[in-house]
C-alpha cells in the first residue's frame, strides 16, 4: 500500500504569522534588533536553533531565543495558523488509498495541537517532530523513523514538502518526492533536487495516485 508523508509548514499549513511574531517576540523579550521579515522567512523550515543560529544569535544564546519563541508560539499557534487551501481535500483523498504520515522539523507536541485543532490529526499514524530525532531533514533520520514506525515499504513511500529540506530527506531516504509550491521554496529552488513539482498537495497526492494506478 502507498505511504504519504506530508511536510506541514507551507505544504499543509501556513504559520507564518505565528512564527515571525514569535521570532519579533524572542528579540524584543531579550532587546535585540529583529531581523526583517524575508530574512526570517527564508530559513523556514529548518530548526529552531539552526535559524538562531544563521540569523547570529551566539552559540550559548540560542537555546534561550528557542524557549522564548516556544512559550510565545504555543499561546498564539492556533489563532494565528490556518490550512493551506485543497490542504483537508488532500488529507481526506489521500486517506482513500495511502496510509498517511507527519514529518516536519517544527516541535512535535505543538504540531499534533494544530492538527487537532483543525480536526484532521486522526488521518495520520505517525508525526515525526523535531524532538523525535537527532538529525532532522534533510537528513534520512525522520523519514527512516516514520517508515519505521509505520512498518511500511520504501519503495511505496513518498513525501510531499515545499523546501529542498524535504527534498533532500526524501532523496537521502531513498524514496518519491512531489514538491509543492505553496510555502517557502519556489519553483526554481524546487527543481534543484525534485522532479516533480505540483501547485499544491492536492495535485501532488493525485500525482502519487496517478502513479500508483500504472
Amino acid at each position: 500500500m502507498t505511504t504519504i508523508l506530508f511536510d506541514l509548514d507551507g505544504t499543509l499549513i501556513d504559520s507564518t504569522e505565528a512564527i515571525l511574531e514569535s521570532f519579533h517576540h524572542s528579540y524584543t523579550v531579550h532587546k535585540r534588533s529583529v531581523p526583517d521579515d524575508e530574512t526570517i522567512k527564508a530559513l523556514i523550515g529548518y530548526p529552531l536553533d539552526v535559524m538562531y543560529l544563521e540569523l547570529g544569535i551566539e552559540a550559548e544564546m540560542v537555546q534561550t531565543f528557542v524557549v522564548t519563541y516556544k512559550e510565545h508560539y504555543r499561546e498564539i499557534s492556533r489563532e494565528k495558523t490556518v490550512l493551506l487551501e485543497c490542504a483537508r481535500e488532500a488529507i481526506e483523498e489521500a486517506s482513500r488509498f495511502a496510509r498517511l504520515g507527519i514529518v516536519t522539523t517544527k516541535t512535535g507536541l505543538y504540531s499534533r495541537e494544530l492538527l487537532e485543532h483543525f480536526g484532521v490529526m486522526d488521518y495520520f499514524e505517525v508525526l515525526i517532530g523535531r524532538e523525535d530525532v537527532e538529525n532532522p531533514k534533510p537528513h534520512s533520520e525522520p523519514i527512516d523513523k516514520a517508515i519505521e514506525l509505520m512498518g511500511c515499504e520504501r519503495s511505496s513511500c513518498w513525501m510531499i514538502g515545499d523546501t529542498r529540506l524535504d527534498a533532500g530527506s526524501a532523496k537521502n531516504a531513498a524514496i518519491g518526492c512531489v514538491g509543492v509550491t505553496t510555502g517557502y521554496d519556489n519553483h526554481e529552488q524546487l527543481s534543484t533536487l525534485v522532479d516533480v513539482i505540483e501547485k499544491d498537495a492536492l495535485e501532488a497526492v493525485r500525482f502519487i495516485k496517478y502513479m500508483g494506478m500504472k
